[in-house]
């Protein structure tokens, strides 16, 4: 497991998907939960190790964000980020990281009287 800068270790986002489905206490508590969004936090916090964040950007990949009609993560956008990381970037792969996240899930701001993303219902 990942080790999040709090120091508390992050459950990785398969493991999470698993509990969610198939056992233990936790199972269906949350049915909000978003299995993309685990892997963004799960490679947010692994940004020390490239070829950890290459598997959950490549996991990423397989996933579809209908708004852009798109991959969740492209893969020249995968190809960036391993890059910055390799070069010791990781405030920039952060900053492309998140962008993605946002491209995914938005952070409306609180005078938008839209409909809350996903992001907002999330309580972890």
């Amino acid at each position: 497991m990942a080790e999040a800068s709090s120091g508390e270790p992050v459950e990785s986002a398969a493991a999470k998907a698993f509990k969610r489905r198939f056992g233990g206490k936790d199972k269906g508590r949350n049915k909000r939960d978003d299995y993309a969004l685990d892997l963004f936090r799960e490679a947010a916090a692994c940004l020390h190790d490239p070829a950890r964040v290459n598997d959950v950007l490549r996991e990423l990949g397989k996933l579809y964000n209908p708004v852009l009609n798109a991959p969740i993560v492209d893969l020249l956008t995968r190809q960036a980020i391993v890059t910055l990381l390799r070069e010791g970037s990781r405030a920039e792969a952060a900053r492309l990281l998140d962008e993605r996240r946002r491209l995914y899930a938005p952070v409306e701001n609180s005078d938008d009287s839209r409909l809350r993303s996903q992001e907002q219902w999330d309580t972890q």
